[in-house]
């Protein structure tokens, strides 16, 4: 999958869209820098979805529009492009922490950044642009074959102490002991829990979502080296550690039924 550059490849004609691609772009590969006062977290989109969300196996977003609108579980109603882009804000970039009164803070609400926001519609433009001529159908070769393929184990028979066993192996010369991420080159590793990583609310909270994506995406220098097994015990270890609240969890899976790796939902109905 070739990587498409708005600094190099062609854009649309019309300059106002061109930049908004630009941004879109910049926004998604660094969005600390790009969106102050917007996230809370030091994550960036494509700290997930890698090579600006072109990689095969890494979550990638080529085609990503023409999937959409689409049915959101969590939320229970079907989503625009827009209004996915505003739940990463809202959960994996952690934007609620900035609110000073968080009530109300969620897709089905009032959330901030809302769909209509500048960097939401600049992500939003950029995905577009990767989509030009893709079909919804052309993405089923990549968009979510590695989570079908996961031989799941229950997350009552992981064991967060074996995955932390495994990540001090496989993760920790990357992310370091503390899971805060360790600069090499321009490569910076993203916090893995903590204040500045996803929300509990983010999709990668929970444990087979998260054990797809290091199944098939991490390592970072040799990827697809872990197991199916290594991957669920790793992620069950990064997802037993404290992270942001979401404040709005409540609001979630009132249509669909709760997952059963929605761990942080689970604790908090103890």
């Amino acid at each position: 999958m070739r990587v498409r550059d708005p600094a190099r490849d062609p854009l649309p004609a019309d300059a106002a869209l061109a930049e908004q691609i630009r941004r879109g772009y910049a926004l998604f590969e660094d969005t600390p820098r790009h969106a102050r006062g917007v996230i809370a977290s030091a994550l960036s989109c494509g700290s997930c979805h890698l090579h600006a969300g072109q990689k095969e196996g890494a979550l990638p977003l080529v085609g990503i529009a023409a999937v959409f609108p689409e049915y959101n579980r969590r939320s229970g109603r079907i989503f625009t492009l827009e209004d996915r882009v505003v739940g990463c804000f809202l959960r994996s970039l952690n934007s609620t922490a900035l609110r000073k009164d968080p009530s109300g803070e969620h897709e089905n609400a009032t959330p901030h950044p809302g769909p209509d926001a500048p960097e939401v519609q600049a992500i939003a433009a950029y995905l577009r642009w990767l989509s030009d001529g893709i079909t919804a159908q052309d993405t089923r070769a990549w968009r979510d074959p590695q989570s079908s393929r996961l031989k799941r184990i229950p997350v009552s028979r992981l064991d967060p102490a074996r995955g932390a066993r495994l990540y001090r192996q496989k993760c920790e010369i990357c992310h370091g002991r503390d899971g805060q991420g360790v600069d090499i080159g321009d490569i910076h590793p993203a916090p893995l829990w903590g204040a500045r990583s996803w929300n509990d609310g983010a999709g990668a909270a929970r444990v087979h979502t998260l054990a797809s994506f290091l199944r098939h995406a991490m390592p970072y220098s040799a990827p697809g080296s872990l197991t199916d097994e290594e991957a669920q015990q790793i992620a069950a270890y990064i997802d037993s550690k404290p992270r942001p609240a979401f404040p709005e969890k409540a609001r979630d899976y009132q249509v669909e039924r709760l997952p059963e790796d929605a761990v942080y939902y689970r604790r908090a109905l103890r």
